[in-house]
C-alpha cells in the first residue's frame, strides 16, 4: 500500500515505500555501495540520516583525519551500504577532505554516487556535480531544501534538469522526508540496471589536448587495467595533480 503525501516538490505527489528497513551501523553483507557527496550545507547529513536511520557507524578515514560515516537499509531484499563524503566544493584535491572524497568515488568503485545539492543555490552547487560526473557515470541528483528554494521563489524544471545532466534528478525536502521515498527507489532502479545514465560531459575540448588525453588515458588503462576512470585520470596527470601522481606512482587506490 502506498500513501500520497502533500508536498512543496512542485507539483509531484509523493509516496511512501514499502519495505524499507533502515538498518543503521548494521553493514555487513550489502549487495550495493552507494557514495553520497555534495557541498556543505545542502542537507546531506539529513538525507543520509533519512536514508538510514538516525544510528551510524563512524571513525576517521585511514591515514587521515577526515570523519567517516557509515549506515545501510534494505530495500526489495537488497542492502545498500551507504557513505557519506566530506562535504565539498570541488574535486580539485586541495584539502584533505577533497582528496578523500574524490578518491572514493575515483577508486572506491561506489555502485552509484547520490548527489545532494541545495535546490535554492543550484547554480553554486554544479560545478561539484560536473566533475563527478566526468569520472562517474552512475550518478543521481537530489535536488535538496525544495523548500527554501520555494520560500525565495525559485522553480526548477527537475525534469529538464534531468535530460540536460543525463542522470535521475529526484526533488527532496530530507529533513521532512519527502521525496525520499522517491530517491530510494531510484537508488534501486540504478543499482539493478533499470535505469541507464548518459551524464554529460566535456566536449569543447582542443584537438591537441585531446590526442595527449587519448594517449595517455591508454596507457594508464594498459598499466592499470581494473581503473575504470583512466580518461579522466590522463586529465588530472595532464594537469600536474600531484595526487593523482603519486597515487599512480605508488597504486594507493581505496
Amino acid at each position: 500500500m502506498k500513501t500520497a503525501t502533500k508536498s512543496a516538490c512542485d507539483t509531484c505527489v509523493h509516496y511512501d515505500v514499502e519495505g524499507v528497513k533502515r538498518l543503521g551501523v548494521d553493514t555487513t553483507n550489502v549487495d550495493f555501495v552507494i557514495a553520497l557527496a555534495g557541498n556543505p550545507n545542502t542537507g546531506k547529513s539529513t538525507v543520509f540520516n533519512a536514508l538510514t536511520g538516525l544510528r551510524q557507524h563512524t571513525g576517521n578515514w585511514p591515514g587521515k583525519t577526515v570523519t567517516r560515516a557509515e549506515g545501510a537499509f534494505e530495500y526489495q531484499h537488497q542492502k545498500y551500504k551507504l557513505i557519506d563524503l566530506p562535504g565539498t566544493y570541488s574535486l580539485m584535491s586541495r584539502s584533505e577532505d577533497e582528496e578523500v572524497a574524490r578518491n572514493f568515488i575515483l577508486f572506491g568503485k561506489p555502485t552509484l554516487t547520490v548527489i545532494v545539492v541545495d535546490a535554492s543555490r543550484l547554480e553554486r552547487n554544479l560545478n561539484l556535480v560536473l566533475q563527478i560526473l566526468e569520472i562517474s557515470s552512475n550518478a543521481i541528483l537530489c535536488l535538496n531544501l525544495m523548500d527554501e528554494a520555494k520560500k525565495n521563489k525559485i522553480t526548477i524544471d527537475y525534469r529538464s534538469l534531468s535530460r540536460e545532466l543525463g542522470i535521475p534528478v529526484v526533488p527532496t525536502i530530507a529533513r521532512s522526508k519527502e521525496g525520499i521515498p522517491e530517491l530510494i527507489t531510484a537508488i534501486s532502479d540504478l543499482a539493478n540496471g533499470k535505469i541507464i545514465c548518459k551524464p554529460h560531459k566535456i566536449k569543447s575540448i582542443p584537438k591537441h589536448v585531446e590526442e595527449a588525453v587519448q594517449k595517455l588515458s591508454a596507457a594508464i588503462k594498459k598499466e592499470y587495467p581494473n581503473v575504470s576512470n583512466s580518461r579522466w585520470l590522463a586529465f588530472r596527470v595532464l594537469e600536474g595533480d600531484t595526487h593523482i601522481l603519486e597515487a599512480l606512482k605508488t597504486g594507493a587506490f581505496i
